[in-house]
């Protein structure tokens, strides 16, 4: 899953970004209400964690935007105001939670996954099609019983894909989501092609009751078989 984090704190930044990429999630930051409006604009994000308190800006005036351009699904403000006043105004303006600051690392996290799973899954922490589970906690997939071993990015593919079973992902979106901000610099797709032709060995080997179809040029998605 894929996460933004604005924040101005470099050091809070810097601690919440290491402890949530323990947890595999792949995390951007920011640390202005202009760079943050630059990502936001330019990616796609699974959960953004906003600050209300930028230098250039207010993380309200963000989370307005995101409701404009229909992406204030998953947000949850973190934030060292602890008003009513605010936390009424944030979660009318389409905000999902509220946490206020100091908070352990590990409430973010639980909070996270609670939103991640209301969202995308209707609270579940798996995903099932045909004769194949994956389980989104432990990041592990099994084919009837038998685990099946993937590497990092394997496993974020095949798991982005099964979220949306059937629909066409394109291939900018996949890598946007997979590898993040190192997609500005690669000058090819090279490297998701040898990870999804991997992935496709490993179901097919394990007769997987799904499968990753290409459509040239655009993208993929993922049917059952």
């Amino acid at each position: 899953m894929k996460l933004l984090v604005v924040e101005d704190e470099i050091d809070l930044l810097e601690v919440i970004r290491q402890s949530l990429e323990k947890e595999n999630y792949l995390v951007e930051t920011a640390g202005s209400y202009v760079l943050a409006l630059e990502k936001i604009v330019s990616y796609e994000y699974d959960c953004i964690l906003l600050d209300i308190m930028l230098p250039d800006g207010t993380g309200l005036d963000l989370l307005a935007e995101l409701k404009q351009m229909n992406k204030s699904d998953n947000v949850i403000i973190i934030s060292a105001k602890d008003s009513l006043e605010d936390k009424i105004k944030g979660l009318e303006m389409g905000a999902d939670d509220y946490l206020v600051k100091p908070f352990h690392i590990a409430e973010l996290n639980a909070r996270i996954k609670s939103v991640l799973r209301r969202k995308s899954l209707n609270g579940k922490n798996t995903i099932e099609h045909a004769n194949v589970k994956i389980d989104l906690d432990e990041r592990q997939v099994w084919i009837d019983g038998d685990e099946l071993v993937l590497n990092r990015k394997e496993f974020d593919i095949l798991s982005y894909l099964a979220v949306n079973k059937n629909r066409l992902v394109n291939k900018t979106a996949l890598a946007e989501q997979v590898w993040g901000d190192y997609m500005d610099g690669a000058d090819d797709y090279e490297f998701i092609y040898s990870q999804i032709k991997n992935l496709r060995k490993k179901l097919k080997e394990k007769l997987a009751g799904i499968e990753v179809q290409a459509v040239y040029g655009i993208g993929y998605k993922l049917v059952v078989a």
